[in-house]
């Protein structure tokens, strides 16, 4: 049986007094609190390694060639010659228009040149006709002389009467007249085969136009290249020959393929004192390398280099277009999609890399942490872009330094610090470390134009007979 008693408050203050001396030892002094021992901070020394800078851009891809497909005549659509969405090549027949009045406008013309030339024909029997009149005039008129002469010298020995020497002198003013008449008919033999001629001509024209009506009715494909939809179906009337023609369809390029991005004003100025200081060449004049990735790839793995550069500023923007070229063998590039750009904005040289979890930021400006005699020293930095998952640090840092990369937020100036060596993990970007202008043998010709040399002329495109097209070349490189 548990029994209670109450003390009173004298006695309890006993029993805690002799509670506290037990505990504490009658007589003895409290014991100094012990130190907490330094921190524990984790270092490594920065990382050294040849680097170049790839700025970054966001590009639309565009295809090297646009067409809109329309019609040069207008007519009904007798028939469609493909599957929309499918990859054509050049020449490929697309629509056939109905192409029977164009037969019969053809038939008109090659009549009218019959006749023209039957009219020819003509004329040239009608030159002939007056050659031989004008012929027997002048043989005519040639014995009318020889008459007269003859009758002038009897006249003057009174062997003939004066009424025989007029009638001789008469005959020569007939002929005459007669050679006058022949001179006038080849002139109008002439006219009537210049005519002739001329008409042939019109004829000859007139066919030509009615034969490339008649070809214009099969529409071909102007370049290779993915086609859209139809957007006209079998049995409508369409327009044609005009800048508002029926649209039929349009076709894509594929391969190559172009990527173009801005420039802003910065960024331009940069490059042009790298290229002036003889660092790095500038895109128009060299073929810079360029990386692609699309959304969904972690790396860069398309590559191609710069194509063009703008010549101006826009100035609503104040950006400059510029644009590159890859190959696209695969078809994976698609135009409208947008895309991850590298391009080349330094040269190679010698960086000093942190991770960026070691930078810390205040008002004014960014520092790190570096440990000095076990203890902690704030150091200034200027930071650059990232490379390979780090930070490049432009002013600040030497390299060989202990810098602080774990417990930085534990971290103070001038703080005693106990130290274990970490590692600064690189992650590859999947960029180079160098890099050259691309050789002429390595260029990517974009299939329209290419590089004119001394033993090398420059192609030249050819149109298919039917087919009516807009063809844009999208347009640059810095």
């Amino acid at each position: 049986m548990l029994t209670l008693r109450l003390i009173s408050p004298h006695s309890a203050a006993i029993v805690g007094g002799l509670l506290v001396c037990g505990m504490l030892g009658c007589g003895q002094a409290p014991r100094e609190q012990a130190k907490p021992p330094a921190p524990t901070m984790t270092v490594a020394q920065p990382l050294q390694k040849e680097i170049v800078e790839w700025d970054a851009y966001t590009g639309r891809l565009e295809p090297v060639e646009f067409v809109e497909v329309r019609a040069r005549v207008s007519g009904y659509l007798q028939s469609i010659h493909f599957d929309e969405g499918q990859m054509v090549n050049e020449g490929d027949l697309l629509f056939i228009i109905d192409p029977r009045p164009f037969e019969a406008t053809l038939s008109e013309a090659k009549a009218q040149l019959r006749q023209a030339e039957s009219q020819l024909s003509q004329s040239k029997a009608q030159m002939a006709e007056a050659l031989a009149q004008q012929k027997q005039a002048n043989a005519q008129l040639d014995l009318a002389q020889l008459r007269v002469a003859r009758a002038r010298t009897l006249r003057e020995r009174n062997a003939v009467a004066q009424d025989e020497l007029d009638q001789r002198e008469t005959d020569i003013v007939q002929s005459q007249a007669d050679v006058a008449s022949a001179e006038a008919s080849i002139g109008l033999a002439e006219a009537s085969m210049d005519t002739a001629n001329a008409a042939i001509e019109a004829a000859n024209a007139g066919i030509a136009t009615a034969q490339l009506d008649l070809n214009y009715t099969r529409v071909y494909a102007p370049v290779t290249g993915r086609i859209s939809r139809e957007y006209v179906t079998e049995g409508n009337l369409i327009s044609g020959g005009a800048a508002t023609s029926t649209l039929l369809t349009t076709i894509t390029s594929v391969e190559p393929i172009y990527c173009a991005f801005d420039v802003n004003e910065a960024q331009a100025l940069k490059y042009i004192r790298l290229a002036q200081q003889g660092k790095r060449k500038s895109s128009r004049e060299a073929k810079n390398p360029v990386y692609l990735g699309l959304s969904d790839e972690k790396l860069f793995p398309h590559y191609g280099h710069m194509e063009f550069v703008d010549n101006r500023f826009d100035t609503d923007t104040a950006s400059m277009r510029v644009r590159c070229i890859f190959r696209n063998e695969d078809h994976v590039l698609v135009p409208g999609m947008f895309g991850r750009v590298r391009l080349p904005g330094s040269a190679a040289y010698e960086a000093v890399l942190i991770p960026d979890s070691a930078i810390g930021t205040d008002q004014s400006s960014q520092f790190v942490y570096i440990v000095v005699d076990k203890k902690i020293e704030r150091r200034a930095v200027v930071p650059g872009p990232l490379v390979d998952g780090l930070r490049i640090i432009r002013e600040g840092l030497k390299g060989d330094e202990q810098l602080v990369i774990e417990g930085l937020l534990l971290a103070r100036p001038a703080m005693e610090v106990q130290v274990q060596t970490g590692e600064i993990q690189i992650v590859e970007d999947g960029l180079p470390n160098t890099y050259e202008p691309l050789p002429p043998d390595k260029w990517i010709s974009s299939g329209l134009t290419s590089i004119k040399t001394p033993n090398q002329d420059v192609p030249t495109t050819q149109e298919s007979p039917g087919m009516s097209t807009s063809i844009s070349k999208s347009g640059a490189a810095q």
